[in-house]
């Protein structure tokens, strides 16, 4: 086990909370402590003996407490190693004594980043992050505890081995302790990337917080787990059994889209990750039920979010349809006590969730790619190339309709009747065959739409085959990107079908 008897710690912590955890246990094995400011005071006032920094070191604090704990007594302390005779040598002749235990946390930095503090700089913490990592690096022959989490496990550790740690323990409490420093490093480091307006700086550091271990990945042979950069999900979740990997990727899809949405008003359905029924009406049942007849069948056992609080009259609705997750912004009581019934619906509450989302990152096994989210909405400045002009209602439908394929896999094609989707074409490597998936389906669940409907594609047509395929099945006005070298192609079948098409000049690509 290797055991290590600690006879000296040092303590320097801004969170002073859970100290009665292990002083009890200092004092009945004799451990000696050394704290400096805050930490001393609050130790002091708890009735334990402590020693100041200032005191032990022999040097004062100074710059405003910018320097308190860098001092060659404490550091060479921590650092020798115990069994080398020319450090115990080196200890001797400057009479420094060896420090076993280092108990730090950090400055939140974070926390005061999200308060938006004016003195930011002041919580770019130096003197914990040194001594930390000089413990853990130190771990075969020094404990290091950089969690107030950790404080139980410290003070079980000790009664177990009556004073003492064991190697097993310090090294994992080493490598909490260094992915810590790292993590604190980013989130500083990354602060002022986002100061300089540095998109892609020279080291690309993410960070994260293991929110909880998945009993799976995409499948069941493969591991997974999710993290949260802040350390809350925003993600409330009232009933059913725990959510899988796949459920969270779903999840943030619906909930990516609805963020386009005006506040309180819309309905999105998905399956693997793909939209396959989305309304914006702003009847809530009427939304819903606009978003379900989009593809009823895919929608059984998938994913449905509402963009408001879920009342009696809706979760009614939804009690005739198996879906995993519903997912809202809030429910009624006598709601909630309705979907409740069904044991294997998962019911999420998604209103804290934060939004904020600049960057995305797809990992390549040793590489990964970064770019900003396509977060583009569409402006009024449309370029009409046909000689049909856009009716009003039809301009608002293809703004949805444009919106909607930014969430649809490539090719994506995506048809629209008044403000609720009818087909969805989705992920094939032909657009041609987009297009007739999705005129498929609205032929099969709503035929009676089709007639007076419009599309949107993700991006340009390569050949007028697809423009074809969409007019023939009742489509009455096209929104996409142009650029294509047959653009004058598409133009002229849509001309000689009578039809508006709208040009926009950004592509919604989603691999």
């Amino acid at each position: 086990m290797n055991l290590k008897k600690i006879k000296r710690a040092i303590i320097s912590v801004s969170d002073k909370s859970n100290l009665k955890t292990i002083l009890p246990i200092f004092k009945k094995y004799k451990i000696e402590i050394i704290s400096s400011g805050g930490s001393y005071k609050k130790i002091k006032s708890m009735k334990y003996k402590c020693t100041e920094v200032s005191n032990y070191t022999g040097f004062p604090e100074m710059l405003s407490g910018r320097v308190k704990t860098l001092h060659p007594k404490i550091h060479a302390g921590i650092l020798s190693i115990r069994k080398n005779k020319a450090h115990k040598k080196d200890l001797l002749g400057q009479n420094i004594s060896e420090i076993d235990l280092v108990i730090v946390d950090l400055y939140p930095f974070e926390k005061e980043l999200n308060n938006k503090s004016k003195k930011i700089i002041e919580y770019i913490d130096i003197g914990g992050p040194a001594l930390i990592r000089a413990a853990a690096k130190n771990f075969s022959d020094v404990t290091v505890i950089s969690n107030i989490s950790d404080y139980s496990s410290l003070a079980n550790e000790l009664k177990i081995n009556k004073g003492s740690t064991s190697l097993k323990f310090r090294k994992y409490m080493s490598s909490k302790a260094f992915g810590l420093t790292s993590y604190y490093d980013s989130v500083v480091s990354n602060w002022f990337n986002n100061q300089l307006n540095k998109k892609f700086p020279e080291k690309k550091i993410i960070h994260g917080n293991l929110i909880k271990k998945l009993r799976y990945g995409e499948n069941p042979h493969q591991q997974g787990a999710i993290y949260a950069v802040n350390n809350n999900l925003g993600l409330d979740k009232y009933h059913g059994k725990e959510l899988s990997y796949n459920n969270y990727n779903d999840i943030y899809s619906a909930i990516s889209i609805i963020n386009t949405f005006k506040k309180n008003q819309g309905t999105v359905i998905i399956k693997h990750a793909n939209p396959c029924g989305v309304s914006i009406e702003k009847n809530q049942i009427k939304s819903f039920k606009n978003a379900l007849a989009c593809d009823p069948v895919s929608s059984f056992g998938g994913v449905v979010a509402i963009n408001s609080l879920i009342t009696k009259k809706l979760a009614k609705e939804l009690n005739k349809i198996f879906f995993e997750i519903i997912a809202c912004r809030g429910f009624k009581k006598n709601a909630l006590k309705i979907l409740k019934k069904r044991k294997n619906v998962r019911l999420i509450d998604f209103s804290k969730f934060n939004f904020v989302n600049k960057k995305q990152y797809l990992f390549l096994g040793n590489t990964f790619l970064s770019q900003d989210s396509d977060s583009t909405l569409l402006n009024n400045k449309l370029k009409i190339v046909t000689k049909k002009k856009l009716k009003t209602s039809q301009l608002i439908s293809l703004k949805f309709a444009f919106n909607i394929c930014k969430f649809v896999k490539s090719n994506a094609i995506v048809l629209v009747n008044a403000k609720s989707t009818i087909g969805i074409g989705a992920g094939q490597p032909s657009r041609l065959d987009s297009c007739k998936i999705a005129v498929q389906k609205a032929s099969q669940f709503v035929p009676e739409k089709i007639e007076n409907c419009v599309a949107a594609s993700d991006a340009f047509f390569p050949f007028p085959d697809g423009i074809e395929e969409l007019v023939d099945s009742g489509v009455q006005a096209i929104i996409q990107p142009g650029g294509s070298i047959n653009d004058k192609k598409a133009i002229q079948v849509a001309n000689k079908s009578g039809i508006a098409m709208a040009f926009t000049g950004i592509r919604h690509f989603k691999h």
